[in-house]
């Protein structure tokens, strides 16, 4: 009998781990202009960056800090991962979960960079990592890594 108790408490608590997993999920750059037009929140810090990119993760932590610390101000920090869809299960959900995001992470699901690089602010040159900030009408894209000071300061400008 307590093996069998055993095992179900094992069962339960492997499926209840996984449930709270961080999920990855494709957007393009409809669904996410969607999302920030019609989300609950009222700030966006829309992060792009990838896996490979060192100064993208160096930064990750910072997005992470920002958003746990604002959430009651109704901040939305989204995470958009610009690497290959087909890196999808491979390399950026196990980074994403080794790394324990909390944030919203996509992976962009866009064919051709040129155009969507030009959605999200013509004067992006396509370097990453890249931010936009978004609250209201008022947009502000800014391509360049962030200390967390200088994250704090833009967010608070909006």
């Amino acid at each position: 009998m307590k093996i069998k108790s055993f095992f179900y408490i094992l069962l339960f608590s492997v499926f209840s781990i996984s449930a709270y997993s961080q999920n990855v999920k494709l957007l393009n750059i409809d669904q996410l202009n969607e999302r920030i037009k019609t989300g609950k929140d009222s700030t966006y810090v829309v992060n792009f960056w990838a896996t490979w990119c060192a100064p993208c993760i160096k930064e990750l932590p910072h997005f992470e800090k920002l958003g746990a610390e604002y959430k009651s101000e109704k901040l939305a920090v989204l995470l958009v991962s610009l690497d290959f869809k087909s890196k999808l299960a491979s390399n950026v959900v196990p980074f994403v979960k080794r790394k324990n995001l909390k944030n919203e992470v996509f992976l962009l699901n866009e064919s051709s960079p040129q155009e969507f690089i030009d959605r999200i602010d013509p004067s992006w040159s396509g370097s990453i990592p890249a931010t936009l900030f978004i609250k209201g009408d008022k947009r502000k894209f800014i391509e360049s890594e962030f200390t967390y000071e200088q994250l704090l300061t833009e967010y608070k400008k909006l």
